[in-house]
């Protein structure tokens, strides 16, 4: 479909009047809506004109004294240091971070030692957990002999599989 002196004529008109641009390409036929907008663009068309005019919005009387209305509490604010240049998106607060809450007593806990197998050495029956930085050289895996039901040693398998009632607990 070419862009005629009518079409382009007619695509002003229409655009003036405050068509949408899916009306106006229905009453152009055999063009998009998005032919139509990249038109508008390229011809540089800028101000529309409204079908009709929305009144100014009222605001709703309250209808009950504001005093009345529940005061809800302040949270504490987190001040946050300024920040210029370069560190803009560096935000350093100045709370302290919340500790947070042991899930697990440690009674009855045995940490299994670590046979610090590599990727290399690991089998179906040893333990995959990872131990330490995947970029550091003292990176390894537990290796300890893992059930038949997963990836993992009872005790890595304990810590990977929490069951849904203390995660829920945890938030």
């Amino acid at each position: 479909m070419n862009w005629t002196d009518e079409r382009v004529e007619l695509l002003k008109k229409l655009w003036t009047e405050g068509l949408s641009a899916s009306q106006i390409a229905a009453q152009l036929g055999g063009v998009s809506r998005n032919a139509v907008i990249g038109k508008v663009h390229r011809l540089k068309l800028s101000g529309r004109g409204r079908t009709t005019a929305a009144p100014a919005r009222q605001k709703k009387a309250s209808s009950a004294p504001a005093a009345s209305k529940p005061v809800r509490a302040a949270a504490p604010a987190r001040s946050a240091a300024p920040t210029i240049g370069a560190t803009a998106l560096q935000v350093q607060f100045d709370a302290e971070p919340v500790a947070r809450q042991q899930l697990r007593s440690s009674d009855n806990v045995v940490v299994p030692i670590s046979r610090r197998l590599d990727l290399t050495q690991l089998t179906e029956r040893t333990c995959k957990w990872p131990n330490g930085d995947p970029l550091s050289e003292d990176f390894h895996f537990c290796g300890n002999e893992a059930g038949e039901s997963g990836p993992y040693c009872a005790y890595h398998a304990r810590l990977a599989f929490q069951p849904a009632s203390e995660r829920r607990r945890a938030r």
